[in-house]
C-alpha cells in the first residue's frame, strides 16, 4: 500500500505501530546504539502484533543511560545485534503509521541502525504524541510517564520499551476522541493536525 494510499483509510481501518527503544547514551551520532526495542501493532484498537527484544549493541551502555532504563551489558551479551531483527522490523512496520513519543529520538537511532543493515527502513506515515500533546494539550509536563499519569494510564515499568509502548499506545487512544472532535476521521486528517 503506498503512503498516499494510506491517507484516505479511516482512522479505524488504520495499522499503527508505537515504537519505543532503549539506547546506551544518548547520541546516534556519538556512536550510541539501540539496546532494547519494541513494537506493538494494532488495527482498530485491536493488537495485531507484539514485537519486543534486547539487542546487543556491540559496546557498552553507558552508566547514565542504565541507570534510567536498567538494562546492563549482562543483560544484552546474549541478545541478536540489531542487523538479525532488522528484516523482521521493517516487515513489522511496513504500512503502518509509524507512532512516537519524541519521534526524532528514536527515528534517529533506528535509522542509524538501518543503514549499518542491507536492510531498508520503510517509507512510512509518522505521529509524534509528543508535538501532539504540545500543540493540543495543556498537561504540566509533556513526559510520556507524567501525559500517562494525567490520563489515568498507570505508568509502571517505564523506560523498559514494552511497557512505553502499551503506554504510548494508551496515551494515543486517550488523544484520538479529542482528533475526532476537531473533524479527523483519516488517516490523512489525522496527519494534517
Amino acid at each position: 500500500m503506498t503512503v498516499s494510499t494510506m491517507h484516505s483509510l479511516a482512522i479505524s481501518e488504520t495499522t499503527f505501530a508505537f515504537l519505543d527503544t532503549e539506547t546506551t547514551g544518548l547520541s546516534p551520532a556519538r556512536g550510541d546504539r539501540v539496546c532494547e526495542i519494541a513494537v506493538l501493532k494494532t488495527r482498530g484498537g485491536a493488537v495485531v502484533e507484539n514485537f519486543q527484544s534486547l539487542i546487543n549493541p556491540q559496546r557498552r551502555i553507558d552508566p547514565g543511560a542504565q541507570a534510567i532504563h536498567g538494562i546492563s551489558d549482562a543483560m544484552v551479551a546474549k541478545s541478536p545485534r540489531f542487523g538479525d531483527l532488522a528484516a523482521r522490523l521493517a516487515a513489522l512496520l511496513d504500512d503502518s503509521v509509524l507512532v512516537c513519543h519524541n519521534i526524532p529520538f528514536d527515528k534517529g537511532f533506528i535509522e542509524a541502525e538501518f543503514r549499518r543493515t542491507r536492510v531498508s527502513l520503510p517509507a512510512i506515515p509518522e505521529l509524534d504524541t509528543l508535538r501532539l500533546a504540545r500543540k493540543y494539550f495543556s498537561f504540566s509536563s509533556n513526559r510520556l510517564g507524567a501525559i500517562a499519569g494525567s490520563l489515568g494510564v498507570a505508568p509502571e515499568g517505564w523506560h523498559r520499551a514494552g511497557n512505553d509502548v502499551a503506554m504510548l499506545r494508551a496515551v494515543f487512544e486517550r488523544f484520538l476522541p479529542e482528533f475526532e472532535r476537531k473533524g479527523a476521521r483519516t488517516l490523512g486528517c489525522l496527519l494534517k493536525l
